[in-house]
């Protein structure tokens, strides 16, 4: 199978020229390159906390000259992920977008992404301080959760919603009901806890879609839409994820703490070394 080792100053976003090849053809001059990865760990022994990995060339995509390494070594669960829920039951162009959690990695990703493909988007947060992340990612309102949100989400969107990007299934179920459009789809990604109680005839009435997104079995076809679009994004002008911190790689322990006990919103990135 063609691959490319991967080498990298940050969670694996460097290729080093001499080890770069499809084949036996070297992929050519210009190398090393800066790039991103994704599916480095999927049904595989070892992930991007390594000093090196190989994955399949496909997987490998290239930076915009203008974004990090720091931000190509977020890119590539939430971005996959996100796309994904966007896009799983077709077309978002003009539609009403609901992402609920549009400050974690994947809700930002998703607002960024809907944005892009010409939806109007409606992005939830938990806190005041998140609601900069929201908008910088390309909403056009965000709202608070709490209270009474079915119904700020219904005067906003008096037709329903078309879509809605979930990051907490069993929590939001009800509200997602409640605001669904005649045919809309919820597209979840994550759930509170494992055993959701689903209303289930509300959700007919509406002839609802219901999918369920891992990003590690996306169709390969959809994982390569989601690069392109990435990438267009990036190259628009998008800034990409908040970063919190960056840990050494010999503190990794420190930095599933940081992810487990976040002091402030942003990805942990594994600096791996010079």
């Amino acid at each position: 199978m063609s691959g490319c080792l991967i080498h990298g100053s940050f969670r694996t976003v460097m290729v080093r020229a001499p080890l770069m090849r499809l084949g036996k053809e070297c992929l050519g001059s210009g190398l090393p390159r800066r790039v991103w990865c994704y599916g480095a760990q999927s049904y595989r022994p070892f992930g991007t906390a390594a000093e090196y990995t190989v994955v399949p060339l496909k997987q490998v995509v290239e930076l915009p000259a203008s974004v990090s390494l720091e931000q190509g070594a977020c890119l590539g669960i939430p971005g996959i992920t996100s796309h994904r829920a966007v896009h799983v039951a077709g077309s978002v162009k003009r539609k009403t977008v609901l992402v609920q959690g549009g400050a974690g990695s994947v809700g930002a990703c998703a607002v960024q992404l809907a944005h892009q493909a010409g939806a109007r988007v409606i992005a939830t947060c938990r806190a005041e301080s998140d609601r900069e992340i929201a908008v910088r990612a390309g909403a056009d309102e965000v709202l608070l959760t709490g209270g009474n949100l079915a119904d700020r989400i219904r005067a906003l969107a008096p037709g329903g919603i078309d879509h809605i990007v979930e990051v907490a299934f069993a929590a939001n179920i009800k509200t997602d009901t409640e605001v669904l459009a005649q045919g809309g789809s919820v597209a979840s990604y994550a759930t509170n806890v494992p055993m959701a109680e689903t209303p289930f005839w509300q959700l007919v009435f509406v002839n609802a879609r219901l999918f369920f997104v891992g990003s590690d079995d996306v169709p390969a076809e959809a994982k390569l839409e989601a690069t392109r679009d990435i990438t267009k994004a990036l190259e628009a002008g998008w800034p990409g994820l908040n970063i919190s911190q960056i840990v050494p790689l010999d503190q990794i322990a420190r930095s599933h703490e940081l992810v487990e006990h976040p002091a402030k919103a942003g990805r942990v990135i594994v600096s791996i070394g010079d």
